[in-house]
This record gives structure tokens, C-alpha cells and sequence, in this order.
């Protein structure tokens, strides 16, 4: 067989490799951004999709749903407090239904300046399953929701579950959002091509350092999930001499929130804090890298960070 067919591909970006790309910063200099990504999300009860922390029961599933709550009713305030207390901003990526459950919960991340990123409108559902003319009703009214709440729209996305159509990122750009964090295909930014031309950045948004991977996914205890934070950051500070990264952190409350893990995650973020402090990473959000990027000039080559749209 001389020939072979082609295999597809997502048609968003081109290939390239780290080391071969223009070089840039980000702001005073800084080769490493850092951000968290604060999950808050609210599931229905008695049908839907939702995390476990136990086997499936039938709906309704009172012991998985539980669980889940607690970390808005608790989780999430332990975890703001010790944001507070370490000076730590966050983006928080929020379902839009908190907006009627628990409005002190999104009014307190608000009162702390964070990001708000939309995340759909609630986490029982994939956005996958979404016809294209029903997505984009979701799309524009988590936007419009979110706008309503803070006085601005927000700038990113993230689908419940990473979940994607075919259109999505083409939705996302026509509906005024200026980035994505679903893929998890780099540690750079980079544009996303779009059928109608606007652009719309891809934010790296972990997937390894990430709680319901590796905590719930591959049993991770609370001490390992929190010595893989510290090993990669060290590496990634390492590696960005050569080129600037962008290192997310993924966390949900309902996990990280439990008293045993938090303190764990205390001393993960208080290593990040310690070389924050010493001048040595950029502790932001990814709207404000988002924002960065736009204000560099262009770069050659395609699926670098500054090609053009």
C-alpha cells in the first residue's frame, strides 16, 4: 500500500513545537504564569451527571449529591480563606445556577476581585449533547448572566465536563468570548482558528494537575496530589528559562475543600506564594494572560502565541 488516508484533525491549530517559537515574556520580565482555576459548580438532584464519591446509586443518589454540595456550603469558604491569607487571586469558573443557589458564595469571590469564567450553566449536563442552535443559547446566556451579576462579561469559557461540539470554539469566538480553557494540548497559549474569524485564544487548563483526575480518577492522596503541585511547578519554573509557560491548577472544592486535603493544598500554594514573593513567577488569571497576549505584536508562523487569527 503506496498511500494511506488522512487522519483527521481538529482543524484549529498547526502543529509546533515548543523550542522552535518566537520568544516573549510576560509582564516585568517573568517567564512563569501560574493560575487556579476555582471550580464552583451546583449538580441536580435526582438526575444528571455528577462526580462520585461512591458508586452510582438510583436517583435519587443523596450520598453522591451531598458530597458535592458540601463544597459550596463549606469547601469553598475554607478555600477562600486560605486564598486570602496567602494573597492568591483566582479565576473562578462558575456554573451559572449558583447565581439562584448560593448568590454570598459568588458575591464573596467577587468581593475578592477574581475572574469570573463561564462554565455553563450547570455541571449535570455536557455541552456536547447540545444541538448547535441550543449551545449558542447557552453560551449567550451564561455570558449574559454573568455580565448582569459583575457589570462586565466575562472574557473565558470552560465546558462542564471539557465537553465540546464541533462548533464550539467557532460559538465561543462568535459570541464575544476572547478564550477557551478547554484544550490541554499545550503549555503555551495560542490562537484557535475560527470560521468566522474572530479570535479566540486557547489558555492551557490542566488536566494532570487537576483534583478529580488524579484525587478522584487515579486515588491520589491528599499529600501526593499536593507534592505533584510542588514537583511541577519546580520543573516548570526550570523549563521557562527557555521559554514562558503558563501552569493552571484545577480545583474543586468539594474535594480539596475536605479539612485532610486542604491542608495539604496549603502547602502547595504556600510554595508558589514563597517564589511569588522572591520575584520569581507571575500568580495571575487567565483572562489577564489573555489580555497580555493581545497587547503583544504579531508572531510568524502558524499556532504560535501571536499568529495571526
Amino acid at each position: 500500500m503506496d498511500t494511506f488516508p488522512s487522519i483527521p484533525g481538529s482543524g484549529r491549530f498547526a502543529y509546533s513545537a515548543i523550542h522552535q517559537r518566537p520568544d516573549f515574556s510576560w509582564p516585568e520580565g517573568k517567564r512563569l504564569a501560574v493560575y487556579i482555576g476555582f471550580n464552583l459548580e451546583h449538580f441536580a438532584f435526582g438526575e444528571g451527571l455528577g462526580a462520585g464519591i461512591g458508586p452510582a446509586s438510583p436517583q435519587p443518589d443523596v450520598l453522591n449529591y451531598s458530597w458535592r454540595e458540601y463544597g459550596n456550603r463549606v469547601g469553598a469558604w475554607r478555600c477562600l480563606e486560605l486564598f486570602d491569607q496567602l494573597c492568591l487571586p483566582t479565576a473562578a469558573l462558575i456554573n451559572t445556577a449558583l447565581i439562584d443557589h448560593c448568590p454570598e458564595l459568588l458575591q464573596a469571590v467577587m468581593d475578592r476581585g477574581d475572574e469570573l469564567v463561564g462554565h455553563g450553566h450547570s455541571n449535570a449536563f455536557r455541552q456536547s449533547d447540545y444541538s448547535e442552535e441550543d449551545e449558542r443559547v447557552l453560551l449567550a446566556g451564561c455570558r449574559a448572566r454573568i455580565e448582569k451579576l459583575q457589570g462586565k462579561p466575562p472574557a473565558g469559557w470552560l465546558s462542564p465536563w471539557i465537553s465540546e461540539s464541533r462548533t464550539t470554539p467557532d460559538l465561543l469566538a462568535e459570541e464575544g468570548y476572547a478564550y477557551t480553557l478547554n484544550w490541554c494540548h499545550d503549555d503555551q497559549p495560542m490562537r484557535m482558528q475560527t470560521r468566522s474569524g474572530p479570535p479566540l485564544w486557547s489558555i492551557p487548563y490542566p488536566q494532570e494537575l487537576n483534583d478529580i483526575p488524579m484525587v478522584m480518577g487515579r486515588q491520589l492522596d491528599a499529600c501526593a496530589f499536593a507534592e505533584l503541585i510542588i514537583d511541577n511547578f519546580d520543573e516548570m519554573l526550570l523549563q521557562s528559562q527557555g521559554q514562558s509557560l503558563v501552569m493552571g491548577i484545577a480545583l474543586h472544592p468539594y474535594i480539596v475543600g475536605q479539612p485532610y486535603r486542604l491542608r495539604h493544598l496549603r502547602r502547595a500554594l504556600q510554595h508558589i506564594a514563597q517564589a511569588r514573593d522572591a520575584g520569581s513567577v507571575w500568580v495571575t488569571t487567565p483572562g489577564r494572560i489573555c489580555a497580555h497576549l493581545q497587547g503583544l505584536p504579531p508572531a510568524p508562523g502558524p499556532g504560535t502565541r501571536a499568529s495571526a487569527p
